[in-house]
């Protein structure tokens, strides 16, 4: 019988397919949560928030490599959508620590929803174990990169 055909390839470095890759899954996920009205970068501080909240703007901006003078502007849009709240530090008055409101864990709900969705599909041609197998070796190499668990690093050129 007829031997299986391979799709044509194309050399193409490690390099080439990650940013290919990444290129398409962010424009996929940023595509999957259009009808929540959300950035992928506000979708970010909202995870970050919900798996660590009451930090403080300062302490946000500096983990996402994002200057201070545009996190506030950036924070302002999701407090003024009531998904976020500015509450006094009760130990430091200067400043503020950040939460999810309760309309912003309903979105995050839905922003996991659309998050797995997504990642379906962009790993459909793997089996579970292959698709583990990537994220570990995945997460090897960010670790090896100094990169920070769950931060991408277009935070640092954000626009409000």
């Amino acid at each position: 019988m007829g031997k299986k055909q391979e799709p044509h390839r194309l050399p193409s470095g490690v390099g080439f397919l990650l940013a290919q890759l990444g290129t398409h899954a962010a424009a996929t996920f940023a595509s999957s949560i259009e009808d929540l009205e959300l950035t992928p970068p506000q979708a970010g501080l909202l995870w970050m928030l919900a798996r660590k909240p009451g930090r403080s703007q300062r302490e946000l901006a500096d983990d996402l490599g994002m200057p201070p003078s545009r996190f506030v502007p950036f924070a302002d849009k999701l407090e003024e959508r009531g998904l976020i709240e500015r509450r006094r530090n009760p130990d430091d008055r200067r400043l503020h620590a950040l939460h999810l409101t309760e309309q912003g864990s309903e979105v995050l709900g839905k922003l996991g929803a659309a998050a797995r969705r997504s990642e379906d599909v962009l790993c459909r041609a793997l089996a579970d174990d292959e698709r583990e197998q990537l994220a570990a070796l995945l997460v090897r190499i960010a670790s090896d990169q100094g990169l920070s668990p769950g931060v991408h690093p277009g935070y640092k050129s954000v626009r409000t």
